[in-house]
């Protein structure tokens, strides 16, 4: 029987799933959500449960959050989740996956070229207000709970460092078609060797 591998985050996970699929099929069996952006941590933690219910169990969970959880949305005055609650809800994401019997790898949140604004293009209606320092931050609070829990970290924040402009498309907070790519090909990499299968 194939190993099960399950991604979950937000709509730069939604860019990068078909491509994921592709490269590690036939190996293992993909799934995801493939209609709905898993938005903010709390959103992901909900979207996960639903995933399980309804498909589980998995071998590895891939996973990534952030955008939304630093996002101040007008006329909000802070993000929807300030670090505390950020970590608060990583940490039961990791739990949730672990107590169903899955591995975990985290991935770290895209940086930012250039501060802005853009529209979610997936449908949610959201404006999402972007900057690399809130990117940053998040990431650096991210990464310690991951070496606290012994999670591995996707680094796909130094991967697109790599890339012009970050990888960023037009509207400077999703990605390229090379870009998620780039993505898809470093995640399936890391499930591979979490899963023994090099």
């Amino acid at each position: 029987m194939k190993k099960r591998v399950l991604l979950l985050g937000d709509s730069i996970r939604m860019g990068y799933q078909a491509d994921v699929k592709s490269l590690l099929e036939p190996e293992f069996d993909v799934f995801y959500d493939a209609e709905d952006n898993g938005r903010f941590a709390a959103y992901t933690l909900w979207q996960a449960n639903q995933m399980y219910k309804h498909f589980g169990p998995f071998d590895i969970v891939h996973w990534n959050n952030g955008y939304w959880d630093c996002n101040v949305e007008a006329p909000m005055k802070e993000a929807m989740h300030p670090i505390d609650e950020y970590v608060h809800f990583l940490r039961r994401i990791i739990h949730f996956c672990r107590d169903n019997g899955s591995k975990v790898i985290f991935a770290t949140t895209c940086p930012i070229w250039t501060s802005g604004n853009s529209m979610d293009n997936t449908g949610t209606g959201a404006s999402l207000s972007y900057d690399n320092d809130w990117v940053a931050r998040y990431n650096d609070a991210a990464s310690k709970l991951m070496e606290e829990e012994h999670v591995p970290i996707d680094d796909l924040y130094s991967l697109c460092l790599k890339g012009p402009r970050y990888y960023k498309c037009d509207d400077m907070l999703h990605l390229t078609p090379e870009g998620y790519m780039a993505c898809a090909e470093q995640i399936a990499d890391c499930v591979r060797k979490e899963l023994g299968k090099n």
